[in-house]
């Protein structure tokens, strides 16, 4: 092989390499960010409630974040490890965010709680980002039960045109400042479009401030994309579904034709 041959060889190798690399790039996917996260202690029966609520921001556009899991840990004074949980998480949306929350039972008192999470799975959108919608929240109603402990009720309703088996609704307790205090979740199903289902989340131990505004989002159920893309393939109900009740004009004030003259 002559030298030249060898020279040209050596500079295609190398573009395809540098190409390759670009490729890579541009498919590496931003990991799930945790934005905040809140808990808080309260002694109960058998020991110690331990409640806790937090944020997963997913930056990717193009891609559902599947199959993460939260792990919550707490230590006492010491830095024994009193509680431990492994807490499945549900799909993030594309370009979404996901609030959850969780609680377990300590034998002894957590001083300190943790919330890390493994790793997300990517799932790339079967459709454009816009054609997964968020479930509208209606008529939230938030009231304080006791010392530590908020009712908040409302309604969820679905934008797509199939009904949707289960949703998780989360609401999240904010004190004045904005700061995150607590949460809590209930299910609700059967969730039809045009109907409005009315769901109630009891939200315990909150320790850490007073409840001054609250945010609640809803969400499909399950690890995987599966649930979003069945609704977003039957496409999004019709936001206006009502004849007009105006009465027509008398006359219709129509339209000119132009047209185009040519020597």
């Amino acid at each position: 092989m002559t030298a030249l041959a060898l020279s040209f060889l050596s500079v295609t190798l190398l573009v395809s390499g540098c190409s390759g690399d670009e490729e890579t790039k541009k498919t590496e996917l931003a990991p799930l960010a945790l934005k905040e996260q809140t808990s808080s202690v309260v002694q109960a029966s058998g020991g110690y409630l331990v409640n806790w609520a937090a944020v997963l921001n997913n930056g990717n556009k193009w891609h559902f974040g599947e199959n993460a899991v939260a792990t919550i840990t707490g230590k006492d004074a010491a830095g024994k490890e009193v509680v431990r949980m492994e807490q499945p998480l549900d799909a993030v949306a594309p370009g979404g965010s996901l609030a959850f929350t969780g609680e377990a039972l300590a034998v002894e008192k957590p001083v300190s709680v943790k919330i890390d999470y493994k790793p997300a799975s990517w799932h790339q959108a079967a459709r454009v980002p816009s054609a997964y919608k968020t479930f509208p929240v209606t008529r939230v109603s938030t009231e304080k039960l006791g010392a530590s402990s908020y009712l908040i009720t409302g309604y969820v309703e679905s934008p797509y045109t199939r009904p949707a088996g289960s949703l998780v609704v989360t609401g999240l307790l904010r004190d004045a400042a904005g700061k995150l205090i607590g949460g809590g979740t209930a299910f609700v199903d059967d969730v039809r479009p045009g109907a409005s289902r009315r769901f109630i989340i009891t939200v315990e131990s909150v320790s850490a401030g007073v409840a001054a505004a609250t945010a609640v989002t809803a969400r499909t159920w399950g690890a995987t994309a599966k649930p979003y893309e069945d609704l977003a393939a039957g496409g999004a109900a019709p936001i206006f579904t009502q004849a007009p009740k105006t009465a027509p004009f008398a006359k219709d004030r129509g339209y000119t034709v132009i047209t185009e003259q040519k020597p």
